[in-house]
């Protein structure tokens, strides 16, 4: 399969799950809730997506379905050609997926130990095992945390000890589940240069769900962005600012202290002393209002800020909004 061509299909995918709720003293009724509602999306080889939401949104009952753990109520999926559903095993040798906070490794064993037995779970070749532990090992700060058993081992080495297991086999695909969460501000930078690394060295497609925008603004130049088991909006990062009608920040450093800058399609929304901070559409061009601030004010600096993507998503929800999809 060349870059380019579709790794992962999904068209009109379901899932349905049947729950027995209280309905008086001694009854219980059934109820239908729906997880995933008729969701469709591809993804190319070679893609790095951003798949986010908030909680109970489907996101992971969709991963489940994308490898193989869950089957679906409805529709059709395909990961490089293959049924998850009806071809686990042969599709787990092409995959790689790392939960959250659910590891897979083995609790009791030391890091190495752990990985010798991923080697055998997978049948990869020795040469080939090594040359993918050595790079893992040095890229994610491993060295020290081979002889260390899994349970004593902090949330965030535990993390990066994950997200190693998962490629030692060079899956096509790997999934990612909130694979920063712990980790201090400089292990966070290692994870995503690493992702970034093996994205462009080796083309391996990634699925990213998590929390922490910071790693889709990073990481991925499109996003999926799912609500109540639908997908609101599927496209660039830059346009789900836009659909959200967010606003970008031009902040603007004044030679002396002067009142609040008037001009033309931007608000003035803080001062402090001869700095300023002027807010506009995020779908408006910058340059206009960059010109007329500098011909009209006396101007030391300026710089422009983006909307911050979590304050977009928030406000999507609430307006019930509905960008590009598909």
């Amino acid at each position: 399969m060349a870059m380019g061509e579709a790794l992962i299909e999904v068209a009109d995918l379901e899932k349905v799950f049947q729950v027995r709720r209280r309905a008086g003293r001694w009854r219980r009724a059934r109820e239908e809730v729906r997880a995933v509602d008729g969701i469709s999306f591809t993804v190319e080889r070679g893609a790095m997506v951003g798949y986010i939401g908030p909680n109970g949104a489907g996101k992971s009952t969709t991963i489940k379905m994308l490898t193989g753990i869950l089957t679906p109520s409805g529709g059709r999926l395909r990961v490089a050609g293959v049924d998850p559903a009806r071809e686990r095993t042969r599709l787990a040798r092409r995959i790689g997926v790392v939960f959250g906070q659910r590891t897979t490794l083995w609790w009791d064993l030391p890091l190495r130990d752990s990985y010798a037995l991923v080697r055998r779970l997978y049948r990869v070749e020795e040469a080939r095992f090594r040359a993918n532990l050595e790079r893992c090992v040095e890229l994610l700060d491993l060295a020290e945390l081979l002889p260390v058993p899994v349970r004593q081992l902090s949330l965030g080495q535990r993390m990066r000890g994950d997200i190693a297991a998962a490629l030692l086999h060079d899956p096509e695909v790997l999934y990612l589940d909130e694979p920063t969460i712990g980790l201090d501000v400089i292990s966070k930078a290692k994870v995503r240069t690493f992702l970034r690394d093996l994205n462009a060295e080796r083309g391996t497609t990634v699925l990213l769900t998590t929390h922490d925008l910071s790693d889709i603004e990073q990481l991925c130049s499109r996003v999926m962005v799912i609500d109540h088991g639908r997908l609101m909006y599927d496209g660039a990062l830059a346009g789900l600012r836009e659909t959200g009608d967010g606003e970008r920040t031009l902040v603007v450093e004044l030679e002396r202290e002067l009142p609040p800058i008037a001009v033309p399609g931007a608000r003035t929304v803080r001062v402090e002393g001869p700095r300023q901070w002027l807010a506009f559409p995020a779908a408006a061009s910058a340059a206009p209002l960059v010109a007329a601030v500098a011909a009209g004010y006396p101007v030391a600096d300026l710089s422009l800020r983006e909307p911050d993507i979590e304050d977009v998503i928030a406000r999507m929800y609430a307006q019930g909004a509905v960008g590009k999809v598909g």
